[in-house]
Formats: C-alpha cells, sequence, structure tokens
C-alpha cells in the first residue's frame, strides 16, 4: 500500500460522504486505502462508512476514538495505516480526479512533508483552479498534506495534550522539521474545502477562537521560539493591545456590524475580522496571565 488518507470526522456525515465519493473517482492514483477515524460522532457516521466499505472500488477502513480530541484521533488513524505515506484530509473538502496522484508525483525525494493548495469554497457547486491567494507557507496543515509514516511515528505523532481546536498539527510540524523533513508545496496537489456560510456563524468561530488562543499558550510553552511567538501572535505589542486596546465595549461594536445583514458586505467582513481576531488576542493573554 502507498497512500493511506487519514480523515477525522464528528457528526458530519453528509460532508464525509461527498468527500469519500471524491477518492472514489481518484485517476491513476497509486495503491491507497482511507481510513475514516470516527471522532465519538452521534450521527450516522458508522453506518455510512461501513455501508461504503462494502462496495467501494477502494478499501475503507473505519475505526472509533471516543474522546473528541483532533491529534488522538489522527494518531489512531496513523497506527492502523497500512501505506508508507499518510496523506491527511478533512471531512469537509472534494478532491479532484488527481489529488493523490499529485501527492504522490510531489514525493520524489526521501523525506518531505508535502502540503497541497486549499481552494476554500461556499458550495459544492464551486470548483475554482487555486490561485496565488491560495499559496500557504505553513510547514504542515492537515486539511491537505502528506507525510512517510515512520517519520509521523519517529517524532511521537501528534501530542494529545493539543485537545482544543488548533494548533496541533502546527507543533508537530516543528518536531518534524526539526528532525530533518523538508516542506515542499504542490500546486497540483490541491482540494477544495466546503466552506459554507451557514456553518460559519460568528458564535461558532469565536468558540474557535478561544479554544486557538488556549491552544496556542500550550503551544509556547513547549516551543517559546520567535518562530511561534510570531506565528501565534504573542508579541509583546499584540499582548499590550489585548490588555489596553480591546475593551468589551469595542468587541460588541465590531459583533455587532458584523452581524447586521444591512450593512455592507465588505464592512461587516471587516469587522468580524476583527472581533475574531480581538477575541483571540484577549484570550491569548488571559492565559498568559495565569
Amino acid at each position: 500500500m502507498r497512500l493511506s488518507v487519514v480523515i477525522a470526522t464528528k457528526d458530519r456525515a453528509s460532508y464525509l460522504e461527498r468527500a469519500l465519493a471524491s477518492l472514489a473517482l481518484q485517476q491513476a492514483a497509486p495503491s491507497f486505502e482511507a481510513i475514516v477515524v470516527d471522532n465519538g460522532s452521534t450521527d450516522a457516521t458508522r453506518a455510512l462508512v461501513e455501508g461504503l466499505a462494502q462496495s467501494s472500488n477502494y478499501p475503507i477502513r473505519y475505526v472509533f476514538e471516543a474522546e473528541p480530541n483532533r491529534g488522538k484521533a489522527r494518531n489512531r488513524g496513523v497506527e492502523i495505516a497500512s501505506g508508507f505515506i499518510v496523506l491527511f484530509c478533512d471531512d469537509d473538502v472534494v478532491l479532484p480526479e488527481g489529488f493523490l496522484a499529485a501527492h504522490e508525483a510531489a514525493h520524489d525525494a526521501p523525506g518531505l512533508v508535502v502540503n497541497g493548495a486549499i481552494v476554500n469554497v461556499p458550495g459544492y457547486d464551486h470548483r475554482p483552479k487555486p490561485s496565488l491567494a491560495n499559496y500557504s507557507g505553513a510547514f504542515l496543515c492537515t486539511c491537505n498534506v502528506s507525510i512517510p509514516k515512520a517519520a509521523i511515528e519517529a517524532v511521537g505523532g501528534f501530542d494529545e495534550s493539543f485537545h482544543l481546536y488548533g494548533w496541533e498539527d502546527t507543533e508537530l510540524g516543528v518536531r518534524l522539521r526539526e528532525s530533518g523533513l523538508r516542506r515542499k508545496f504542490s500546486w497540483d496537489a490541491f482540494l477544495w474545502h466546503i466552506k459554507k456560510p451557514s456553518d460559519e456563524t460568528l458564535e461558532v468561530l469565536a468558540r474557535k477562537a478561544v479554544e486557538k488562543a488556549r491552544m496556542a499558550h500550550r503551544f509556547l510553552g513547549k516551543s517559546p521560539s520567535s518562530r511561534v511567538i510570531a506565528a501565534t501572535g504573542a508579541h509583546p505589542l499584540n499582548m499590550l493591545r489585548a490588555k489596553y486596546l480591546l475593551p468589551d465595549a469595542l468587541l460588541a461594536f465590531y459583533a455587532g456590524v458584523a452581524s447586521d445583514e444591512r450593512a455592507n458586505p465588505a464592512l461587516r467582513s471587516i469587522a468580524k475580522s476583527q472581533f475574531l481576531d480581538g477575541i483571540y488576542a484577549r484570550e491569548l493573554f488571559r492565559a498568559s496571565e495565569k
């Protein structure tokens, strides 16, 4: 087996079904399997996966991990993977027909972490080609990345203490880089990432911002390098801004504008960005003070 595609999921059977369907349409792909790690779902995820496994044109394996923890779920997938290379993607993606072949082609030298372009779209009918806006300098992003299994195991896999949203993949990337792996970005290995506006509510995004700030504090405790400080926004100027320049009234104003459907869309977008950035910065400062 050349590739093991690991997808961690929770209560998103309708998204997962489409992701697995796009795997069935792969062209000129190396030998591969899909491993679905059900991270505590209460919907029809298990029945869906087990049903597809009976009729699919490629192997699909199911594993259940009850504790909601992205790192722990992906570690379970890596443990049972048969492939030489483990490819991580999310459940809310659609993979172009040449996706797996592109990842395989990008591994043209040993010791590579291959990231592909992520094209965020508002629905399944949108299929644009990647542009410069889709380039990322991240060393490792689990929405679209492939890594030799042995390299993941050599550094101990994902740190399961990152039990909330955010940074567990970046932290693994730090250890992989330190172990000698090199990053490679592949434009051909792109995917479409479904970001429905109805799912991206301000309440949901604010919760993620808080969780990400708390995990950023944990990340800084493990790796207090200048690179990590810059990536997490924990530099002194931002911490001073969080302490003195982000009062409740200002964040409430941003939230109000972002939620006002009568407001100019561009203005709403700016307000939303400022609100979420402020929520993150304040929580990061609070975590650093404890």
